[in-house]
């Protein structure tokens, strides 16, 4: 069998396919997110616990021998480690707003336009040049105690193989270092954002991606297993977005967008990255929103309203929630595509005493159909869409989300991340599987032509009071 592990920033899980792509089995553990006037860390020994606690479980309820595993999981943050892989201290999630000063700094200077122009990469708090010219003012007994400053995959890697130095892989390295022309590091980014006497932290950038061997925890010993490439760029490889022009919208804690392209266009606003794949020339625009479905959480938490009651409530009120208006950005970092906007919080207007917890509902969901929209169009979406990821298990938020895109939703169920994982690594280990069977979408959503006019409509009314609210975020 095959075994995929997607390190998650909530959950991790192992899932298990058989040489068809059929799921045999998975495992997940949730892991905990410390969040604190801004600052969001995660307990590294927790992470690795898991991810060998849920590889424990997997292999013992699958007796079959596992050929290979693939590995992925959250990106960005900084996940300092020593010479070892364990921890210096705890690791800055992604989700991370405590380098919102250097970032405003950046984009008042101009080093933010340049580090785009360059890259290709829009920073954001939560991504590794803010938080390390965060940590090397602040904590830089920290970075002077460190190895290396990896992403979580890396970390993990390491642990897991014994492997006796860090590296990292393209995808990962593509915020905010990597030249996506050399596929290397671009030293004058560096440079730009003081961080050149930092530079040896930066992992070796594997291309293709590293391989080694398991040393025996939660794997047999032996066992391959290859790093990478990160949970955006392994869904669109297990949701089959790999032709130039298709797209994948990944409906998760974060909505990311991503659409497979060979071009490089650094021109425009600043905004998302360039993921860089496998595949030298082949890249992934992306368009990563900073919150997703934990928007809707927060919304659920706070009317008491449990997740199994959503499709009910969503059927139980009109297209425009009677006036809510929910913008969806909730993240304590603000936003960071398709613009990067770090004071921008979520506003909801139209609310009244004869407003409902349908209504509510229905406005979040139509408020964060309305942002995935903004980030396809923004990521140049010309081919299918493919969706992916927990909301997915709501069939009446994916109709209402197939009406606010416009356009039919390739549902693709089950472990994307993981999915992709393996197939990248089969690549790495010259083994044939059938990508086209692997991704095969398990339902297609058409859109509900008099809906999608009416938000088409609404699509044009939410840029304005965005732009609105990005106005009173800068003031």
């Amino acid at each position: 069998m095959y075994v995929g592990i997607d390190v998650g920033t909530s959950v991790v899980k192992a899932a298990a396919f058989d040489g068809t792509g059929r799921e045999l089995a998975v495992e997940a553990r949730p892991v905990g997110l410390s969040l604190h006037g801004g600052f969001v860390e995660q307990d590294m020994e927790e992470v690795y616990g898991a991810v060998v606690a849920v590889l424990d479980a997997l292999t013992a309820r699958v007796a079959e021998p596992v050929e290979l595993a693939g590995l992925t999981g959250q990106g960005d943050g900084v996940w300092l480690v020593d010479a070892a892989g364990r921890p210096v201290r705890a690791a800055a999630s992604w989700m991370d707003g405590r380098a919102h000063e250097p970032l405003d700094r950046w984009l008042a200077d101009g080093t933010f336009e340049a580090v785009f122009r360059r890259t290709g990469s829009a920073m954001f708090p939560g991504c590794p040049g803010p938080l390390l010219a965060w940590l090397d003012r602040h904590e830089p007994k920290s970075l002077d105690a460190a190895a290396a400053a990896v992403c979580c995959k890396d970390m993990v890697f390491q642990r897991l193989t014994g492997a006796t130095r860090a590296t990292t892989d393209v995808s990962d390295a593509s915020m905010p270092f990597l030249d996506p022309r050399t596929r290397t590091y671009d030293n004058g980014v560096v440079e730009l954002l003081g961080l050149t006497h930092r530079r040896g932290l930066l992992a070796p950038v594997a291309d293709p991606i590293a391989t080694a061997e398991a040393r025996g925890e939660g794997l047999a010993p032996g066992t391959r297993v290859s790093n990478g490439p990160y949970d955006l760029p392994a869904s669109a490889l297990g949701a089959g977005a790999t032709t130039p022009g298709d797209g994948l919208l990944i409906v998760g804690t974060c909505l990311a967008a991503l659409v497979a392209t060979t071009d490089l266009d650094l021109t425009g606003e600043p905004a998302g990255l360039y993921i860089s794949t496998d595949r030298p020339g082949h890249r992934l625009r992306a368009m990563p929103a900073m919150v997703g479905t934990a928007a809707l959480d927060w919304v659920l938490s706070t009317t008491g309203v449990r997740h199994e009651e959503v499709d009910g409530l969503l059927a139980a009120t009109p297209p425009g929630a009677h006036g809510v208006r929910v913008l969806p950005y909730f993240a304590p970092s603000g936003e960071r595509a398709p613009f990067v906007e770090p004071r921008l919080r979520a506003e909801l207007t139209g609310v009244s005493l004869e407003s409902t917890r349908a209504d509510l509902v229905r406005a979040t969901c139509e408020g964060i159909g309305y942002a995935a929209r903004h980030c396809l169009a923004a990521a140049g979406l010309t081919g299918s869409l493919a969706v992916c990821g927990g909301g997915t298990r709501s069939p009446a938020w994916m109709r209402l989300l197939a009406d606010v895109l416009g356009r039919p939703l390739r549902v693709v169920e089950g472990e994307v991340g993981a999915r992709g994982a393996v197939l990248a690594a089969a690549e790495r280990f010259g083994i044939a599987l059938d990508p086209a069977a692997w991704t095969e979408p398990t339902a297609v959503i058409e859109p509900d032509p008099d809906r999608a006019a009416y938000y088409a409509a609404g699509f044009d009314e939410h840029l304005v009071r965005l732009a609105a609210a990005r106005d009173r975020a800068r003031a």
